[in-house]
């Protein structure tokens, strides 16, 4: 089922959004359904959620999730996934972005007591007792386990304080490998090694790799987000969010091999269309309507999360276009169309000749004007005048060949579909009130996902940030995948950040499950996933999940 272009205006009697429960399909092939929740409380800072990354260990039966907010590992029993418990929590000392678990380690990537200062890995057994730390790159924002179990690989974001300040500090950004191959308990620094980013390091796609934050090297703009690691445990792939590339690293020699650019997304084609205006109510100054249409924007992919998987012995990387922006003291990339002067002439050879702020003008907030871009691309010929308008991710997944190549892209499918099953909290952040408040920044904002084989075939599960649910895809033929279902959460579960599958052989109640932490609810929910076959999940089979 594809949708045509959507304009729907949504009054105070609208269709009130599905529950909870509630599952739109195009295939029966699984549902999710929601078994258990656990709530964390609510936070002392907003900024500090108290559910956001969790890991899973099948030995344990227990879920590690992070607590930024009380600085804390919560240790859940996972045994009756029904009924999720908080049976620990281990102090940290310091700030948690990821947590990882593999055969009873545990593994937690904590900041520094500056954000530019190196940061640190604690290590646990799946008691919580402590067994080492080892010290890392700057801001570490996630981390995983190599399927083989040999390394532990860590992103370390190395974000700026600040820009052009006397007390900036920008330090590089880099993925730390550490050798596991001895008792954990016994691990040094001398097990620990760097991969950065030299500038000799073979570029591809090179136009569309952004090395734009000022006064910076490369080794200090790219800023690595995510890691997925092949299943034979010698390559990984990195996201460069902000950058809009990936990083290919070899990891026995913990180097980086190539730097790849991704490209941008034209959404003046068909099948590209976005809303881009939250106040695109004729007649009204402040009220949004859904609006979906082709526009001459480009957007930048910029993914955050990214797994892998294998087809016929072919690697595949799945990405979550959820954009970002620079914003800090001494330089912000973040300004509206409406704020920008236009190249008429430019604008008129795309079918658009009025740059204006008028009715028809590209520069009205009922068209372009609220949409946010970036400021550091576009002025192609360097006069007052932007040529082009690139926008802050693609608001889709996408599909990539090892090499980063493009094999598909969703288009514009996650804001066609949400438009169609909860129109009242389209591009909103998950509540009715705030409905199409996001579609000039962003939209939906897909960000974490995760990948799980069920009954022969694989899923892509899709966190969807600001509209909240989880969109499921079935992916089993990368270059067509199909949609399954959206499993609904809001308004009780919003903002999903970290994703986990857990397989069949390893769930708790022998159903293969999702786990779901919620950043702004501060909730953990685990869905149950129901397959109509009966079919073995083929876990050991080639086309199965890498990590």
């Amino acid at each position: 089922m594809k949708f045509e272009q959507v304009m729907v205006g949504i009054g105070v009697f609208g269709m009130m959004a599905l529950p909870i429960s509630a599952i739109a399909s195009d295939s029966k092939s699984i549902t999710l359904k929601q078994i258990g929740r656990y709530s964390a409380g609510a936070s002392t800072n907003p900024d500090e959620p108290r559910a956001e990354i969790a890991a899973f260990d099948p030995q344990s039966k227990r879920l590690f999730s992070i607590n930024l907010n009380l600085r804390q590992l919560d240790v859940l029993d996972l045994s009756a996934p029904e009924s999720p418990v908080l049976v620990q929590t281990v102090p940290l000392g310091g700030k948690p972005n990821s947590v990882a678990v593999r055969r009873g380690i545990v593994a937690v990537a904590l900041e520094g007591a500056q954000k530019t200062d190196p940061g640190s890995v604690k290590l646990f057994d799946a008691s919580g007792a402590f067994l080492n730390q080892l010290t890392v790159g700057a801001l570490p924002d996630m981390l995983t386990f190599s399927p083989n179990g040999r390394w532990l690989l860590i992103a370390n974001e190395g974000e700026p304080n600040s820009y052009n300040q006397t007390d900036s500090v920008d330090p590089d950004g880099s993925v730390s490998v550490i050798d596991l191959r001895g008792d954990v308990t016994a691990l040094t620094q001398l097990d620990v090694r760097t991969a950065g980013f030299a500038p000799a390091i073979p570029q591809e796609n090179s136009s569309s790799i952004r090395i734009f934050g000022p006064n910076a090297t490369l080794a200090k703009d790219l800023e690595p987000e995510y890691i997925t690691v092949s299943k034979d445990s010698k390559t990984a792939w990195v996201t460069l969010q902000e950058n809009n590339a990936i990083g290919i690293l070899d990891i026995p020699s913990a180097t980086f091999t190539k730097i790849v650019g991704l490209g941008f997304k034209d959404h003046s084609l068909a099948g590209n269309t976005l809303d881009a205006s939250d106040r695109d109510t004729p007649g009204s100054s402040n009220a949004g309507i859904i609006n979906i249409r082709n526009w001459p924007v480009l957007g930048m992919y910029q993914p955050d999360s990214i797994a892998s998987y294998r087809v016929k012995g072919r690697t595949y990387l799945v990405m979550a276009n959820e954009g970002d922006a620079r914003d800090y003291t001494g330089f912000t990339e973040e300004t509206r169309v409406g704020s920008l002067s236009l190249d008429a002439a430019a604008f008129a050879a795309q079918g658009y000749p009025d740059v204006t702020t008028g009715a028809a003008g590209l520069r009205n907030n009922d068209n372009l004007g609220r949409l946010t871009v970036t400021n550091t691309l576009g002025n192609t010929d360097a006069d007052a005048d932007f040529e082009k308008l690139y926008v802050f991710g693609a608001r889709s997944f996408s599909i990539r060949k090892a090499d980063g190549g493009l094999v598909y892209d969703s288009g514009d499918d996650l804001e066609q579909r949400t438009a169609a099953l909860v129109p009242t909290t389209f591009n909103s952040n998950g509540a009715v009130d705030t409905f199409d408040t996001r579609s000039d920044n962003k939209g939906p904002e897909p960000e974490g996902l995760a990948l799980g084989k069920v009954a022969g075939r694989t899923y892509a599960f899709i966190g969807l940030e600001r509209t909240g649910g989880v969109m499921v895809y079935d992916i089993s033929k990368p270059e067509a995948p199909q949609f399954i279902t959206y499993a609904n959460t809001t308004p009780t579960d919003l903002s999903p950040e970290g994703l986990i599958f857990i397989k069949r052989k390893d769930s708790p109640n022998g159903k293969p499950l999702l786990v779901v932490s919620h950043e702004v609810s501060n909730t953990v929910t685990v869905f149950e996933i129901d397959c109509v076959s009966n079919e073995d999940d083929g876990d050991e089979e080639d086309d199965e999940s890498d990590r």
